[in-house]
């Protein structure tokens, strides 16, 4: 029998995964010139949203948990950015750039839900 972790349940993870995608997806349209420079960027940044979720949650600690929390709320961060300016370069459509952004717009919701469950106070 296959062992589930068990993040990969959780729609912060399955929603992370699913910007990945997205976002390799719209880097295929880029210009050739970008592919070593923003691309590249973009493609570390995206990874890193699921990776630190899911390595922060094989984490014991609460500390620990939720500095890699924040660190994916960061790569989040830094992925809108740059999709923002790869907009403002016309490297993207308005449409595509909507799409993605609520998706964003969504994991951000979801990291945040998830470093305030790991805030609270435990009740004995």
């Amino acid at each position: 029998m296959k062992y589930i972790r068990p993040y990969k349940t959780l729609d912060v993870y399955t929603m992370a995964k699913a910007l990945v995608v997205r976002v390799y997806a719209v880097l295929q349209t880029f210009p050739k010139e970008e592919q070593y420079a923003l691309c590249d960027q973009l493609r570390r940044a995206v990874i890193s949203i699921p990776s630190n979720v899911a390595e922060g949650l094989g984490r014991v600690s609460e500390k620990e948990q939720l500095r890699f929390i924040e660190i994916a709320y960061g790569s989040l961060l830094e992925v809108e950015t740059q999709l923002d300016i790869a907009c403002d370069l016309h490297y993207i459509s308005p449409e595509s750039i909507n799409d993605i952004m609520e998706m964003i717009d969504r994991e951000a919701r979801l990291l945040s839900g998830l470093r305030s469950r790991r805030l609270k106070p435990h009740n004995p």
